[in-house]
C-alpha cells in the first residue's frame, strides 16, 4: 500500500486503469489507456494495475466493476467510474485537474 501512496502522490494528475487480463471490458481498454498516455505525455501520469495481482489494494479500493478508472490529485481521489469510456473523455478529465 505503501508504493501505492506514492504513486498517487506525484505533482501531475494520476490515471489509474484497473483491469484483468480475462476481462474484456477492461481487455478493451488497453489501447484506449495508451492514446491517453501517448496524448498526455509528462502533463499526467497513467497507470495501469492488474487487480489479479493486487488483490489487497483492489479490496482496500472496494474495486468491483471492471475496468475501474480513478483519478488522482496531490494523493485524493477526484473521479472514479467503472466501464468503458472512450479516450477523448478520458483526456479531457484528466485535463481538467492540470
Amino acid at each position: 500500500m505503501s508504493k501505492f501512496g506514492d504513486l498517487i502522490s506525484a505533482q501531475v494528475p494520476v490515471l489509474i486503469d484497473f483491469y484483468t487480463e480475462w476481462n474484456e471490458s477492461a481487455v478493451a481498454m488497453h489501447p484506449v489507456i495508451r492514446d491517453v498516455a501517448a496524448a498526455l505525455g509528462d502533463r499526467a501520469k497513467v497507470i495501469k494495475i492488474d487487480v489479479d495481482k493486487n488483490q489487497e489494494l483492489a479490496q482496500a479500493l472496494r474495486i468491483k466493476g471492471l475496468p475501474t478508472l480513478m483519478i488522482y490529485k496531490d494523493g485524493q481521489m477526484v473521479w472514479r467510474q467503472s466501464g468503458e469510456l472512450d479516450a477523448n473523455t478520458l483526456i479531457g478529465l484528466v485535463q481538467e485537474q492540470l
